[in-house]
């Protein structure tokens, strides 16, 4: 979902933000921040867990749910690229389901809030699944739980190193730059809308 059809949901930019927002030490934050975003992003904790061991260990002039509703301000639509999803996905020749790393609660509130599900049929949040980009485990589980092959599936994804995996695995892949270099590689691999 992040960078290619939303704003990237919590990261470094977006708990800058934060810190600036609610007048938090930064560098004390991403200190507390490092050690849970793997289990944060793969279901392990909570949203509301994070926000306690980063946050609120101490007293604060604001609430949990400040907070957390600033978290879920920081993803925006990629209008564009969510409008060619929604042309593909009209044309009913394509499963389309979305590989992506976040927790659980930030997974669900996007899908909702964008209407991801009018356009896509699976997601295979690293939350639910407990594994995330790149590891090839979330890959692998996404072909097993659609029963899909590896071959048959095109990858999309902004940042390369969650490229290799699908590549190895025989995905074919796009890395995803702006949507008109997305939609020309698509129909390079006769996909065009």
């Amino acid at each position: 979902m992040g960078g290619v059809l939303l704003t990237d949901g919590w990261n470094h930019v977006s708990r800058k933000k934060a810190a600036d927002q609610f007048s938090l030490d930064f560098e004390e934050f991403e200190q507390r921040h490092a050690p849970l975003a793997d289990d944060l992003d793969t279901g392990q904790i909570s949203i509301n867990e994070y926000i306690d061991k980063t946050v609120f260990y101490k007293e604060r002039s604001f609430s949990k749910s400040d907070f957390y509703q600033f978290m879920k301000e920081q993803s925006l639509p990629m209008s564009d690229s969510l409008a060619l999803a929604a042309a593909l996905a009209a044309q009913k020749k394509y499963y389309l389901g979305i590989i992506n790393n976040e927790s659980i609660e930030l997974g669900i509130y996007r899908i909702d809030k964008f209407k991801l599900t009018d356009s896509f049929q699976i997601f295979c949040t690293s939350g639910f699944l407990g594994t995330k980009k790149p590891d090839s485990l979330i890959f692998e589980r996404a072909l097993q739980i659609t029963q899909k092959k590896a071959a048959e599936s095109v990858f999309i994804d902004d940042r390369e190193e969650n490229l290799v995996a699908p590549r190895q695995l025989q995905m074919k892949i796009i890395h995803f730059q702006n949507i008109d270099q997305t939609t020309k590689e698509l129909a390079d691999l006769g996909i065009s809308v």
